[in-house]
C-alpha cells in the first residue's frame, strides 16, 4: 500500500541513486575477443527489457526479446483510436478517440531528476511540459467535517491554509510563546516573513488573516474602473482546518512530483518505440509466452509458446527476466524454491485509469483549467486535465487514477459501468457537462491486464532476504524491473534496474 500511495504522490518514495553509468562498449572486448557476441535472451519488452537489450546491443551482444503481448512498452502504453485490449475477464475494448487524441494508460509524467529524460535525449524523443500542479485546478472533499462537497480552487485553498497558519504562528510569536527559541531580532524577522507568506495583517490588526486577491476573483480585474471582485470572505479557521485541504500541499514537495515535469510529445509510448527501433524489430518476438527457464551447465534454455500454443526452445548464455515477479514465479524453472518464494513475496498493486474524451474542452473555456490534477477523497482519487492540445476542439480528461480498494472495485466492473460510476462522481465536481459533453471513453485495470497483472509490485519490505536475493543472479538468470528499485512504478526504476543487470553481465563476461 505504501508503494501504491507513493506512486500516486500521496507518500514519499525514497530516491534511487543510480550513480554514474557507463554502458558497455565494443572496445571492452579488445582483449576478450573470444567472449564477444554472447547471446542474451530477455523476457519482456517493457522499459526494463528494452533498455537492457539497447545497452547490451551497443557492445555487440546478441540480444533477443521475447514479449507475450503484441506491442512493446509494457505498462508504458499509449491508447489511441483503434487500440484494442481484452482483459483477464475476456472483456474487450476498442478506443474510438478522435484523430490526435491519446491516453497514457500507464506512466504519464517524467520528473527532471530521472534518467528517463537522458534516454529521451539520446533517442531523440521530443518532450513538452506536463502540468503537474496548477493553481486553477481543484480540490474536492466530500467526506470532510467542513467544506464538504465544495470544489475549491487550489490557489484559494492554499491562500486560506497559509493565511491562517501564518496568523496563528504570528500571534504565538508576538505573545512570547517562542521566546526560548528566538531572539528579539529573530522574532521580528519571522513576523515579517509571516506577513508576506500568509498575506496577513500587521501587529495593529493582531496579525489577522482576512483573505486577499491570492484567493482569486469572482470578477476578473479589467480596464477602466473594473478593479475586480476578490473572492471572499474566507471560511473560518476551524472550517479550513477541518476541511483537510492543507494535506494536499505536500504533493508539491514530494521529490518525484515536484515541478517541472515532462511528457513525450504525442504519447509516452514514444520512448519504448524509440528503444525498439534502436534495437531492431527483428530482435523482438511478439506473442511469445515464456513457459520454462532452465539453467544448464553452460548457459540457459528458454521455452516459449506462440499464440497457437506451439513451443520453441532457445538457448543463450544469459537471461534477463524483465517481467513482473508474480508472473515469473509461475514459469517453470530450476532456479530454486527460494527464488520462487522471493518472486511471490511482492504483491501486485491494483491500479486503474479511465480516459474520458469530450467533444469540447469545457475545463479550459468554462473553468480556466489548463493542465494539472484535481485530488479528491472519493474513489476517483485524482482527475487529470490534458497538458497538450490546448484550445483544441476535443480533449481527454483522466477521470480517475486510483489504487488499492477503489481500483479493485472499479476493475471488477464492465467498462460501461466504470464509465458510469466515474462520470457520476465527476459531475459532483464539474457539473453536468461532465456527462453531457462526453464523446467516448477507455479504461484500464492494470491488475486485470494480461501478461502484466498489476500497476506495480508492492513489497512488504525491501530490506529483507527476498529483495536481496532477486538483486543477485540465479545462475545465468538475472532479474530487472522497476520492482527491483526504490522508484517503483516509475520508468526511472526500470531503466536503472536494467543498467544494473547489464553492468553485472558485462562485468562477468569480461572477467571470463
Amino acid at each position: 500500500m505504501y508503494s501504491a500511495m507513493g506512486a500516486l504522490g500521496l507518500a514519499p518514495v525514497p530516491r534511487a541513486v543510480a550513480g554514474d553509468y557507463r554502458p558497455p562498449k565494443r572496445a571492452d572486448f579488445t582483449n576478450n575477443r573470444q567472449q564477444a557476441g554472447k547471446k542474451v535472451l530477455i523476457l519482456g519488452a517493457g522499459i526494463a527489457g528494452l533498455a537492457a537489450a539497447y545497452e547490451l546491443g551497443k557492445a555487440g551482444y546478441d540480444c533477443r526479446i521475447l514479449e507475450a503481448k503484441n506491442r512493446v512498452g509494457g505498462r508504458s502504453w499509449t491508447v489511441r483510436n483503434g487500440t484494442t485490449e481484452t482483459d483477464l475477464d475476456y472483456r474487450a475494448q476498442t478506443a474510438t478517440f478522435a484523430e490526435g487524441d491519446y491516453f497514457n494508460a500507464g506512466p504519464a509524467r517524467i520528473p527532471q531528476s530521472h534518467v528517463t529524460l537522458d534516454y529521451c535525449r539520446e533517442l531523440g524523443v521530443k518532450l513538452e511540459t506536463f502540468v503537474n500542479q496548477n493553481a486553477n485546478a481543484l480540490i474536492y472533499h466530500e467526506n470532510s467535517p467542513a467544506l464538504a462537497n465544495q470544489a475549491v480552487r487550489w490557489r484559494t485553498a492554499k491562500a486560506d491554509v497559509y493565511g491562517y497558519v501564518s496568523e496563528l504562528l504570528a500571534k504565538a510569536t508576538d505573545q512570547g510563546a517562542l521566546n526560548q527559541s528566538l531572539t528579539a531580532t529573530d522574532k521580528e524577522r519571522l513576523l515579517e516573513f509571516l506577513k508576506d507568506f500568509g498575506d496577513i495583517k500587521g501587529r495593529a490588526d493582531n496579525w489577522a488573516y482576512t483573505g486577499s486577491s491570492r484567493r482569486g476573483y469572482s470578477v476578473e480585474p479589467g480596464a477602466g474602473f473594473q478593479t475586480g471582485t476578490v473572492l471572499g470572505p474566507p471560511p473560518s479557521l476551524s472550517d479550513v482546518i477541518a476541511s483537510g485541504l492543507g494535506h494536499r500541499f505536500s504533493f508539491e514537495l514530494d521529490y518525484q512530483q515536484a515541478t517541472a515535469m515532462f511528457q513525450p510529445v504525442g504519447g509516452m509510448d514514444a520512448l519504448p518505440k524509440a528503444l525498439a527501433t534502436a534495437i531492431g524489430s527483428t530482435r523482438i518476438v511478439h506473442g511469445a509466452r515464456v513457459t520454462r527457464v532452465m539453467n544448464q551447465t553452460s548457459g540457459v534454455s528458454v521455452t516459449w509458446v506462440n499464440p497457437q500454443n506451439q513451443p520453441t526452445t532457445e538457448t543463450a548464455d544469459f537471461v534477463i527476466a524483465a517481467i513482473p515477479p508474480m508472473l515469473m514465479a509461475r514459469v517453470e524453472h530450476n532456479l530454486g524454491a527460494n527464488v520462487t518464494t522471493a518472486l511471490r513475496y511482492p504483491q501486485a498493486g491494483a491500479a486503474g485509469k479511465i480516459a474520458l474524451e469530450y467533444r469540447n474542452r469545457w475545463w479550459e473555456t468554462d473553468q480556466r483549467i489548463y493542465g494539472g490534477v484535481t485530488p479528491t477523497d472519493n474513489d476517483l482519487f485524482t482527475v487529470w486535465y490534458p497538458s497538450h492540445g490546448y484550445q483544441g476542439n476535443r480533449g481527454i480528461v483522466v477521470g480517475y487514477y486510483h489504487a488499492g480498494n477503489a481500483a479493485v472495485t472499479y476493475g471488477a466492473l464492465t467498462h460501461a459501468d466504470r464509465e458510469r460510476r466515474a462520470v457520476t462522481q465527476g459531475v459532483k465536481i464539474h457539473g453536468d457537462k461532465y456527462r453531457t459533453e462526453l464523446a467516448s471513453s477507455f479504461s484500464v485495470a492494470w491488475h486485470r491486464t494480461p501478461f502484466i497483472e498489476g500497476g506495480w509490485a508492492a513489497w512488504p519490505s525491501q530490506t529483507g532476504p527476498e529483495y536481496q536475493l532477486l538483486n543477485q543472479p540465479a545462475g545465468q538468470v538475472y532479474f530487472a524491473g522497476d520492482w527491483l528499485s526504490h522508484t517503483i512504478a516509475w520508468q526511472h526504476g526500470a531503466l536503472t534496474s536494467a543498467r544494473k543487470a547489464v553492468t553485472e553481465i558485462h562485468t562477468r563476461v569480461l572477467a571470463g
